[in-house]
């Protein structure tokens, strides 16, 4: 019995040590975490402003007059599962920008959903930063029925079909900087998605089908070669012209004899 205890309490230091939200609820965000440096463009006429890079990706959104703003995230299953964001910042429409550190903004991190809360009811612009992995990058629809933009890794790109998606459909692609930013005016749908290739990647890709067109036609070349040398070597020792003459067909040869 005490091994199944201590086996129960082992469980239960693990859960609270990996912050499990599930068992001891909303989990108050680190403040030095939320207190990170980052830059964010504030200028940009989106509603949803999001900049892509390898392991990490920054996000603006517009908020009115609203006291909290909640940010999540889907798993493979469609699960909502809460993200641990970092750097968050605020911008009033005064052009004022307040941190974690300056002002009672705080940030909650729930088992679906982190939640962050303002200082009373404002308008302006949250930002975070938060990680990321892959040449995938999705996102639920945070503000539904605004305009969007995603700024993509240097180099990246969408546009070939086998390489590249965008979900929804993409109302503009412009490159600047060597980064390709997707737009939409309006997203009504429940997130939007883009898987991107790297520019690099096309080069891979096309000297490995060089390879492989220089290997199969030299594979064709040499199997030409050889049936043509057996073929000359199969009339020098006459052995065509038996075959020759046994394939031909008997309808060929005239009437049997005595009916001729």
């Amino acid at each position: 019995m005490q091994r199944r205890h201590y086996a129960l309490i082992g469980l239960v230091a693990l859960l609270a040590l990996s912050g499990c939200t599930g068992l001891f609820g909303p989990q108050e965000s680190d403040p030095a975490r939320l207190n990170q440096n980052a830059s964010y463009d504030w200028e940009t006429p989106e509603d949803a402003t999001l900049v892509v890079d390898r392991s990490s990706y920054t996000a603006v959104y517009d908020v009115r007059n609203n006291s909290t703003f909640e940010v999540y995230s889907r798993d493979g299953l469609g699960r909502e599962q809460s993200v641990p964001i970092r750097a968050l910042r605020f911008r009033y429409d005064n052009g004022t920008v307040i941190s974690a550190a300056n002002s009672s903004m705080t940030a909650t991190e729930g088992g679906r959903r982190t939640e962050i809360q303002f200082p009373g009811n404002v308008t302006g612009e949250v930002a975070f930063t938060a990680p990321r992995l892959g040449k995938t990058f999705a996102t639920p629809t945070l503000v539904d029925g605004g305009s969007y933009a995603i700024t993509l890794p240097p180099g990246a790109r969408v546009g070939i079909p086998l390489l590249s998606q965008v979900s929804p459909g993409a109302d503009g692609k412009t490159v600047e900087n060597d980064r390709q930013t997707i737009r939409w005016e309006e997203v009504t749908t429940r997130g939007v998605s883009v898987r991107y290739y790297l520019q690099r990647d096309l080069f891979i890709f096309g000297g490995v089908a060089l390879v492989a067109i220089v290997v199969g036609t030299g594979g064709v070349l040499y199997y030409y070669r050889q049936l043509q040398e057996v073929r000359r070597r199969r009339k020098e020792a006459g052995i065509d012209l038996e075959e020759e003459d046994y394939d031909d067909d008997p309808r060929d040869r005239g009437p049997p004899p005595g009916m001729r």
